[in-house]
C-alpha cells in the first residue's frame, strides 16, 4: 500500500466536501488528511486528500470522484514532482529550567515559538508530513498539551 496524495479542482458550492468525503466513507477509503481551500480559478476550490491504496483502488476512487457532478478535475500528485507542505501547531508544557533544550529542538527543525506562557511554549512547525512527525516524537517527553495539524497540501514542481 502506498500513500497518494491527490488533488481535486471542484466547484466552490455547499455540500461539495461532504459528498467527496462521503464517497471515500461509504466506499471504507480512509482520508488521513484532507484540506480545502481557494484555488487560482474564481469559484473552484482544490481540495488536497492523502489516502492510502493500490493503484488499482486509486484508479477506483478517481472514477468514482468524477462522477461527483462538482469535481472538475483528479490528479494523483504520488507520482509527480511535489511540493507538499503541513502546519503544526504544537503546545509544549516548558518550564523555564527545559526552555533551552526545546528551544534546540525547535530550531533544529526550523521552527518557531509563536506564544510563550509562563509554563508552557507554542510552537508552530511547517513542512512535510515526516518532518513534523518526527519533531512532535522529540517534543512528546517534554509533555505536548495541545497539538493542532492542517493536513497536507501540496502542489505539482515546475511548469506542470
Amino acid at each position: 500500500m502506498i500513500r497518494h496524495t491527490i488533488s481535486i479542482l471542484v466547484n466552490d458550492q455547499p455540500g461539495v466536501l461532504q459528498r467527496v468525503s462521503g464517497l471515500f466513507g461509504r466506499r471504507g477509503y480512509n482520508i488521513e488528511s484532507i484540506t480545502v481551500g481557494q484555488s487560482e480559478e474564481p469559484g473552484l476550490s482544490r481540495m488536497v486528500i492523502v489516502t492510502i491504496g493500490d493503484d488499482k483502488t486509486i484508479e477506483q476512487i478517481e472514477k468514482q470522484l468524477y462522477k461527483i457532478i462538482d469535481v472538475i478535475k483528479v490528479v494523483d500528485f504520488s507520482l509527480k514532482p511535489m511540493v507538499a507542505r503541513e502546519l503544526a501547531l504544537i503546545k509544549v508544557k516548558a518550564e523555564p529550567s527545559e526552555r533551552p533544550e526545546i528551544l534546540g529542538v525547535v530550531e533544529t527543525f526550523r521552527a518557531s515559538v509563536v506564544d510563550v506562557g509562563p509554563a508552557s511554549l507554542m510552537v508552530q512547525a511547517v513542512g512535510d508530513t515526516d518532518k513534523i512527525d518526527a519533531m512532535i516524537e522529540l517534543l512528546k517527553p517534554y509533555g505536548i498539551r495541545e497539538l493542532s495539524r492542517t493536513g497536507v497540501t501540496a502542489l505539482v514542481r515546475g511548469n506542470v
